[in-house]
């Protein structure tokens, strides 16, 4: 985990730069003056597996992807506010930086909540795989492919589940005691990755808020979400959405 490193070195400048202001301590200053670019620079780190994650991970046209994108622009202002308070305090400026470093530790600290909010509600990057589950299973087929979906399918156990991009659409596809079946894998409440939550039944649920649909008929079982999910049929060769 990278997060830790430029949260902590930049917090903590923005603290020597408050106590060198009520103290006048020279040394505390430039113990500030010192953190603030490992700071820059271990979140310029910690934003590669971030942005890894924004554009692999996160399901697109869903609340996370929102929350995402505000996220990581919070963390990019947070980091330009502190280089810019650099950048003021080598002109010995004396009140901007420590109002440029408040502003950057305030839109540090919203960016780190949201980040909370995407790996412990929207759990993207987090293992929580349940029991018989599988490993986690993702493919790239062509639309075009007639036999794409049905190819895809194979080797998959009872419940388990995998997700496959066919062209610009998302297919969950999973296997239950009555066969083979393929569904869309956005949710319909807030857009949450299916193919990421359990297949019990004939069932699946949403990893996100507990929304359950009928793998099968693409019905309804279970609130919050009120739309039905598109189902596919894995057998028929035809194109996605034709």
């Amino acid at each position: 985990m990278l997060i830790p490193f430029p949260f902590a070195f930049l917090t903590g400048a923005w603290g020597f730069r408050v106590a060198a202001a009520f103290s006048e301590n020279e040394d505390l200053k430039t113990v500030s003056r010192y953190l603030v670019p490992a700071g820059v620079v271990a979140g310029l780190v910690a934003a590669v597996p971030g942005l890894v994650d924004y554009l692999g991970s996160v399901p697109p046209q869903s609340s996370a992807k929102e929350r995402a994108t505000k996220h990581a622009l919070f963390n990019v202002g947070s980091l330009a506010l502190f280089a810019l308070s650099w950048l003021a305090d080598r002109r010995r400026s004396r009140a901007l930086p420590l109002a440029l470093e408040t502003a950057g530790t305030a839109t540090l600290c919203l960016g780190g909540w949201m980040g909370g909010t995407l790996a412990y509600r929207n759990q993207i990057g987090v293992d929580h795989r349940y029991a018989n589950a599988g490993k986690w299973q993702e493919e790239r087929v062509e639309v075009d492919d007639a036999d794409g979906l049905e190819s895809a399918a194979h080797g998959l156990a009872v419940n388990q589940m995998k997700l496959v991009h066919a062209g610009s659409k998302r297919v969950a596809i999973g296997r239950t005691g009555k066969g083979y079946v393929a569904f869309q894998d956005r949710c319909t409440h807030k857009g949450g990755p299916l193919s990421d939550g359990v297949l019990m039944c004939g069932t699946v649920q949403c990893p996100w808020h507990g929304s359950q649909f009928d793998v099968h008929t693409g019905e309804v079982k279970g609130g919050p979400a009120e739309v039905n999910i598109e189902t596919y049929d894995v057998h028929e060769h035809k194109k996605i959405g034709a």
